[in-house]
């Protein structure tokens, strides 16, 4: 995702550098002139917008707090942390504040899509933060997405990404015990697609979900561990809200359950918790 969308800003003409904590997938993007960098402090020296892709919360902080020495807060415009990480409210709120004590500026901003839709710079942004950032970061949105929707406050974003991965999540997860019922009925998969097709139920993510679960093809869109970190961020939120949930309490638990086996595959890997006695 984060490596899609470096390649899709320097395209548009952004000027760009980049630091992986793996530094061979950063030097990938070299030939479409993004500038490497050795370091958090180096990639962010000068720049007037810090962008955090990052798989989980303490990736996020540690490399922004790295990247500290690198900003120049008195800077006018003053910089701004363009966080597009899934990360979760208290891991956001925590970054907000140490956004706001290191002198810079805040935009919570995660996106919906996947691998594919990164290439394509075809994300959706869930922008939230101080309106007056707007016009500096449209067009690192121009670049990466085909959509932004506008939350509110800083972490309004992030709340608006945990309720649709609840649904996201909820889909695939019932899908894939659906696929499994009806193979453990000895019905053919695309007969329940065929049931449902051109109807309210028929939804073109199940279609694609459902099709690799009957096809048993795993290859990663977006890893199955991932989707276990976002189902526990739903189950948090509710928790902290004090909102009863036990239909995604079971999803969570079985997201995880799959990701103890089948972490790097595919999320709709999930399928295979139900099924693992059926040959692959």
């Amino acid at each position: 995702m984060g490596s899609a969308m470096t390649r899709n800003m320097a395209r548009a003409g952004l000027d760009v550098r980049a630091w992986n904590r793996t530094r061979a997938k950063a030097e990938a993007l070299a030939g479409d002139g993004v500038h490497v960098a050795d370091t958090p402090a180096e990639a962010v020296r000068g720049a007037g917008i810090v962008m955090t892709m990052l798989a989980d919360a303490g990736a996020v902080t540690a490399a922004f707090e790295a990247a500290l020495p690198g900003l120049d807060a008195t800077a006018d415009p003053h910089p701004i942390w363009l966080q597009m990480s899934t990360i979760g409210e208290a891991a956001t709120r925590l970054c907000e504040n140490l956004a706001n004590s290191s002198g810079v500026g805040f935009v919570d901003a995660p996106v919906l899509g996947t691998r594919e839709p990164a290439e394509r710079g075809e994300l959706v942004v869930l922008e939230s933060g101080p309106e007056e950032a707007r016009p500096r970061i449209q067009p690192v949105f121009d670049a990466i997405g085909c959509r932004v929707i506008r939350a509110g406050e800083a972490g309004a974003g992030t709340l608006l990404k945990i309720v649709v991965n609840s649904w996201v999540l909820s889909v695939v997860e019932a899908g894939a015990e659906t696929i499994a019922l009806a193979e453990g009925l000895g019905i053919d998969p695309d007969l329940f697609f065929k049931a449902v097709e051109g109807s309210a139920l028929d939804l073109p993510y199940l279609r694609t979900k459902g099709s690799a679960m009957a096809a048993r093809d795993f290859k990663p869109s977006f890893r199955l561990s991932l989707a276990a970190k976002d189902a526990t961020l739903v189950a948090e939120s509710a928790l902290v809200h004090g909102l009863d949930l036990p239909l995604f309490d079971t999803i969570a638990e079985r997201l995880l359950d799959g990701a103890l086996e089948h972490g790097d595959e595919d999320f709709s890997a999930t399928y295979l918790t139900s099924t693992p006695d059926r040959p692959a």
